[in-house]
Order: structure tokens, then sequence, then C-alpha cells
């Protein structure tokens, strides 16, 4: 209808141009619609007409009805990379390692009847080392279990030898408190452990109780303790070899040399040797006999050349010899070792000289009073008391290993 009013009006010449514009303006708007609709109109619904109207994009509902659309996750941008320090001009490009030694000493200043003197302070000792005195850093007493290795010499060598050796084992298991460490080993040809470290007092009396029969003769004390040491040395803080021995190394494969090397390059280890079979030395040397030490005699100067030894090996540890004649001894000789290893004095510094070299440094601690002077003890009494000062006498410098 709207086409024929059009053709009506064109027949009219007076209307023919004005006709002639709207019905061209009117073809235009009708294509610009059709191609809007074409555009708006999904591509799958054009080509299949009986699919459903899409759902409307990714953002919220485009009007009051319709299905609703979970909104997009925005992609956030990836954080900007870390700035770079600024390199400051004339800095050299690297870092410093410094490596300041440190030297922990335990001190025991005890009486002549192996008391321990307590109470004294940080200004009462004096640390030297190659004779440079050195300055003290840290400085307490401590009283702890202690953790310790029983090293007995068991071989069939002579009965009172091991007679000794057994009762000094039990007098030590007896002087033991419920936290302290102990592992217990023998040796005759070879080391031999009887219990790895416990704290159980009844499996150390069962160790000591499978001493019975001793096998071999030979007595290779060298080889023995340094094995000793070289498994301590894995072992953390302080530690304590207490041996039990003649002192006498029949058939070593390391000599005397090897084993002194051996003990000043350990740390934080302490021997305290005690002699057996003093009394029968004694009693056969009074006599002019000569004392058999397994198959083949031995004179008494190498007894005394073991002696000496075994002080020597506790003189350089900062441990005690000792050297009873009666077994009535050794409880106070093992109360006066618990008394020793128990309270002590713990020193530490950092030595002048700083060289990790490898050099062996001696040590000497003295006691001296507040105002420089001699320390004087007194007891009870008021008479002056005698004082020893146990310290180990030197250390090996060397690079710490981890």
């Amino acid at each position: 209808m709207f086409f024929r009013y059009f053709a009506g009006l064109l027949g009219q010449k007076p209307y023919r141009a004005a006709a002639l514009g709207l019905l061209l303006a009117a073809v235009a708007v009708g294509l610009v619609a059709a191609q809007d609709q074409g555009q708006n109109q999904p591509q799958n619904q054009s080509q299949n007409p009986n699919s459903q109207p899409a759902a409307p994009e990714a953002g919220g509902p485009t009007g009051d009805v319709g299905p609703y659309a979970v909104p997009k996750k925005k992609e956030e941008p990836p954080p900007p990379p870390p700035e770079k320090p600024k390199r400051v001009e004339g800095m050299p490009d690297y870092s410093i390692k410094v490596e300041v030694p440190v030297v922990n000493l335990d001190v025991a200043v005890i009486t002549k009847d192996g008391q321990f003197i307590p109470g004294l302070q940080k200004g009462n000792f004096r640390i030297f080392e190659d004779g440079a005195p050195q300055q003290i850093t840290t400085f307490n007493i401590t009283e702890a279990p202690i953790t310790a290795v029983l090293l007995v010499e068991f071989a069939a060598t002579n009965y009172y030898f091991m007679s000794d050796a057994l009762n000094a084992s039990y007098n030590f298991a007896g002087s033991l408190k419920k936290d302290d460490w102990v592992a217990i080993e023998y040796y005759d040809m070879k080391p031999h452990v009887l219990v790895d470290f416990t704290q159980d007092k009844r499996a150390v009396f069962g160790a000591l109780g499978t001493l019975r029969i001793p096998g071999f003769s030979e007595t290779n004390m060298f080889d023995a303790l340094y094995d000793t040491l070289d498994r301590l040395d894995r072992v953390e803080g302080k530690k304590y070899v207490i041996l039990v021995s003649s002192g006498v190394d029949t058939f070593s494969k390391l000599n005397l040399d090897q084993m002194l090397k051996k003990i000043k390059a350990t740390k934080d280890i302490a021997i305290y040797p005690e002699s057996i079979g003093r009394a029968e030395r004694e009693y056969v040397e009074a006599h002019g006999g000569t004392l058999s030490h397994g198959v083949a005699p031995i004179q008494n100067i190498d007894y005394l050349q073991a002696d000496n030894e075994m002080q020597t090996f506790a003189r350089l540890t900062g441990g005690k010899w000792y050297s009873p004649r009666f077994d009535g001894e050794l409880p106070g000789i093992f109360k006066e070792i618990a008394g020793d290893i128990r309270n002590q004095y713990s020193i530490s510094y950092h030595p002048t000289n700083t060289k990790l070299d490898g050099t062996y440094r001696k040590l000497h601690v003295e006691v001296v009073a507040p105002d420089g002077g001699p320390l004087t003890v007194k007891n009870q009494k008021g008479k002056d008391v005698k004082y020893t000062v146990v310290a180990r006498e030197g250390y090996t410098a060397k690079h710490q290993v981890d």
C-alpha cells in the first residue's frame, strides 16, 4: 500500500519530484536496517534456523530478562621483574668471608685431695698461648653429665693385673649417674666394644660381667687408644677416656710418635689413665724378681716407661694420671675423677695468632688473685691449701671440618 501511495503521487505531475525523493529515502533506511540486523544475528543461527538464541557474552545480563553469565576473570599482567641493585662505581663485585678461630678450654682447679675449688671468677684466670697473653671472651662454670669411654686392658698377662682392671672398672661403673653416657670397651690384640653409648647402668655392669676368661696375651694399647680417639672425634661435645691399663704396649702397628701426634690433633677429649698392678710390681721388684707380662718377662723399667707415657697422655689432654696401690683407693679415685670432669671452668678466647697453619700451640693457665698476685686458698680451719690447675697443654691450629 505504501508503494501504491507513492505511485499515485508520481502519476501527478506537480508532486512527481517530491514523491521520488521520499521513495529513495525510504529505500535507503530499509537497507541500513537490514544490514544492522544481519550483523547482530549470530552466524550459527543464520545457518541453522532451528538453533536456540545464544547466551549473552560474559559480562553480566544485557537486559531485564534472559540468562545470566559469569563474568570473565580479568587477566592480571605479570609482576614486573625485581630491579637489579645499582652498582656503585669503584666498588668491587665480590663477597668477603672471615674465619675467626675460637679456642675452648676446660680448666679444673682442685686441691691435693681432689676437691674442686668453686667460686673463681673470670679475673682469676690468665691464659697464655706460646707465651703470649690471651683475652678471655667467655667464662662459665659447668656441671653436666659426662660422655665417657671406659677402655680396659683385659688380656692373658697376669692374674693380679686382670683383677685390678676389673675392680677399677666396677668402681667406675658405680660412680655413674643416671644422665651419663658411657661406652665399655676392652682390648688385648685388638679393641672390642662390649656396649655402645648407653645411660643404662645395668647394661654397663652386664658388659663388665662378660670379662671372665681372657683370650690373647698381647696388649696393643696404642692401636686400641688410637681407634677409640678416632671414634670419639665424631661425637659432639666434651668427651673422656678412662684408660685402665698397665700401659705396656706389646705388638701395636702404631708407635709412640704416631700416638702422640693423634692425641695432639684431637679436640674436646681428655684422657684419665689409671695404672694397674702397682702392688704386684713393687712386691716382685723388692724381691729381685721379674714380673711376667704374658709370655715374656717385663723389666721394671718398662713399666716405669709405660707410666710416663700415660702421664703424658693425661697432661696433653687436660686429664690426670692415677696409680693406686690398693683396691681401697679406687672409690676415692673415681669420686675425684667424677668431681673433676663434672665441675669445670669453661673458658674460650680468640687467639692473637689467627693463622690456621696446622702448628701446635702450647697453652699455659694460671690462677691469680684479683690484684694479679698469687691466689691463696684456705680450708675451713684457715690453713693454706695447695691446689693444682688441670688443663690441656696445647692444641693444633687447623681449619674446622664440618
